[in-house]
């Protein structure tokens, strides 16, 4: 049975309800996990005020700014983890960003900022994450992050952020190796085209969504919540031998030659 009572998770990446975080978040509350949520500040509040209204029903007991460019700020983070539970269990990473004008048109225009940036965030933050959980996590626990098929593939429009998932995916088999000894296992996972905030800023991203539905084996997309529902499963002993993996959850998309 899948259980995550007494577990204590930090959760990132929520943006609204149609983030992918929002669905594994759900789904670790409902297997009864302790959540701990971020948010990405901002000058007026309003990203803090719409996650915390979001988030109310899962009542977490640790709900924080982070924006990872930030290092005094993302320590502050897992210091006040440290503070409030002395340990922690699961660690969900949905950290990702390029700039709209990288998302489309030619590859060989993208800018030296805008590569920088979509790596920093969008693969490096695992790394800084992982260092700093670690000595919370000493007696082992999981690491999820989120990847695409863009990070093996080459799809179009999607650029920048194809090169940052494939530098994610090798993140995860690295500290997949270094943090098995203490038990600690890191996965990612591959989830099909989702209409989220994230998404929306993909060139050609409702074509794509289209020519998902027709081709994909089970001829439609996936939901938040089954990307949730395999997050819960990865963060529970059901998956504790699996580390170093990436698990497609895109309706059998993946295993598509043409």
């Amino acid at each position: 049975m899948l259980d995550l009572t007494g577990k204590h998770a930090l959760v990132t990446g929520i943006a609204n309800n149609r983030s992918i975080a929002w669905g594994i978040a759900q789904q670790l509350h409902q297997a009864g996990a302790d959540l701990g949520i971020t948010y990405l500040p901002d000058d007026r509040g309003r990203h803090e005020k719409k996650v915390a209204s979001l988030v109310e029903p899962l009542n977490p007991s640790l709900f924080l700014p982070c924006n990872v460019q930030n290092d005094d700020q993302t320590r502050a983070l897992f210091d006040a983890i440290s503070e409030k539970w002395g340990k922690l269990d699961i660690l969900v990473h949905c950290l990702a960003f390029a700039g709209k004008e990288e998302l489309s048109g030619d590859f060989s225009d993208t800018s030296r900022e805008g590569y920088l940036r979509a790596i920093e965030i969008s693969s490096y933050s695992l790394v800084q994450m992982a260092a700093l959980a670690k000595p919370l996590m000493a007696d082992g626990g999981s690491i999820i992050t989120l990847s695409y098929l863009g990070g093996v593939r080459v799809i179009p429009n999607y650029n920048v952020m194809g090169i940052a998932k494939a530098a994610l995916e090798m993140n995860v088999r690295y500290l997949a190796d270094e943090l098995g000894p203490q038990n600690l296992r890191v996965n990612a996972i591959s989830a099909g085209p989702i209409r989220t905030l994230a998404s929306s800023a993909v060139g050609g991203i409702h074509d794509m969504l289209r020519h998902f539905e027709e081709r994909a084996p089970l001829r439609r997309t996936v939901t938040q919540t089954e990307v949730g529902n395999a997050a819960a499963f990865l963060c529970s002993d059901l998956a504790s031998g699996i580390t170093g993996q990436i698990l497609y959850v895109d309706a059998g998309y993946e295993i598509l030659g043409m």
